[in-house]
């Protein structure tokens, strides 16, 4: 009889092995999508240069400004979704002539009644104006830590290369602000 096995028997086998290869299914989507995905949109976006994203920092260049030609940059600040804190710019929008140095600065404080740190990552729009916008400093380079309450103007000097695509009239440079306190513990808590 243990050779025979039921119509039923035979099913339900046969679902347990749907079941078990549609949980492998999930289990590698969910890996290509949080490990390899990343990746990938990185290396397509450094092939194609579409993102936006602003390099380090620049040495200061010595341009002839360009004072017939207005540049509108206008600043925009998000919060990732786990992000607590208020984070905006102190000014929405500056007139910039390519060549010109230029300081703005950008409002952060800490809401929580923890100490945390953050780190804030540009991008940049249209981005073609990405090679020609310069940076020569910027809290985006490094993480900013701020105690309970506290709270920190932090600044932005850039300047924009006279050889900006003529169609280029307005720029607009973007930060998102992360939660990186639990990324920064772990880091100096190894030797």
């Amino acid at each position: 009889m243990s050779e025979h096995r039921t119509d039923t028997e035979r099913k339900s086998g046969g679902h347990h092995s749907v079941v078990v290869k549609s949980l492998l299914a999930v289990v590698g989507m969910l890996a290509f999508v949080f490990v390899g995905l990343v990746p990938m949109y990185n290396l397509i976006c450094e092939w194609t240069g579409v993102t936006g994203r602003t390099t380090g920092a620049s040495e200061v260049q010595n341009f002839v400004v360009a004072e017939d030609r207005p540049i509108k940059v206008q600043f925009l600040a998000t919060n990732n979704a786990d992000m607590p804190w208020e984070f905006r710019p102190m000014v929405k929008q500056v007139t910039a002539k390519p060549g010109e140095l230029v300081q703005v600065n950008f409002y952060a404080r800490n809401k929580t009644r923890r100490d945390m740190t953050a780190q804030a990552i540009p991008s940049l729009s249209p981005f073609e104006s990405t090679p020609y916008f310069h940076k020569t400093e910027c809290f985006c380079f490094n993480q900013q830590p701020l105690a309970a309450g506290e709270d920190v103007e932090m600044g932005l000097v850039f300047q924009i290369d006279p050889d900006l695509p003529d169609w280029v009239r307005t720029i607009s440079l973007s930060y998102t602000l992360y939660d990186i306190t639990e990324q920064q513990e772990v880091a100096s808590a190894k030797p």
